[in-house]
Parts: C-alpha cells; structure tokens; sequence
C-alpha cells in the first residue's frame, strides 16, 4: 500500500505531540493523516470514517486505552499504536491485551516511528 492512500488518525491532548507526530508521518510520506486530541473524539471521527491505521496517546481526558478498547470491539483488524509516556513493562503489557499492534513510549526518534509503521503494514 502506497504511503499517500493510507488513512492515519492521530490521537492526543498534547497539540505540540500530534503536530511532531504529524511532521514525522509527512517526511515519512503520508499525507492523510486526520488530528483528534481526545479519545471521545477520536471514536466520533472512527465511527464516521475509514481509517488504515490509528495512532494514540494513553492519558488524555478520555484514554487511549478507551478508544483502544472501542475500535477493537467494532474493528478487530485496524492497526494500533500507542505512543506514550507509560513505559513500564505493567502498561505495555495491559495495552497489548487491550488490541494495540503496537507500542512506543515517548520521546520517541522519527526512525522508531517509521520501525513501528513498517512492522504493522508488513
């Protein structure tokens, strides 16, 4: 799948982290990529649109791991990444089982981003 025709929603409170995200997905070639800074309204934004890949934060008003739960009651094959600064070995496990393909803690290099990316679309 060319890069230019996948479908990116990027999930997080923190306007300064979905624009680095944004800026590393863009040199990486994606252009769709579509902001939501909460989970609640990230799952608006899932139910009325057909997203390749999901990007999330963990803490945020309403948590990553929410949406996590959501997307994958109603999409069990959508790749999911948590970007996050829960990086104990307790966090990643608990966002594994919830469905995340997933998982980087923040800070995080644009090559990390690009790594995870390649894993989830082999």
């Amino acid at each position: 799948m060319e890069n230019f025709n996948i479908k990116i929603l990027v999930v997080d409170d923190s306007s300064t982290m979905r624009r680095i995200i944004k800026n590393v997905l863009i040199k990486l070639g994606y252009k769709n990529i579509v902001e939501s800074d909460d989970g609640l309204n990230a799952w608006e934004k899932f139910q009325k649109d057909k997203f390749d890949i999901v990007l999330t934060d963990w803490n945020m008003p309403t948590p990553g791991l929410d949406l996590v739960h959501k997307i994958r009651f109603k999409n069990k094959d959508i790749p999911i990444i948590m970007i996050t600064t829960e990086g104990g070995k307790r966090e990643v496990i608990i966002a594994l089982k919830a469905g995340v393909n997933n998982y980087i803690v923040k800070p995080f290099t644009p090559i990390i981003l690009k790594e995870k990316l390649k894993e989830i679309l082999i």
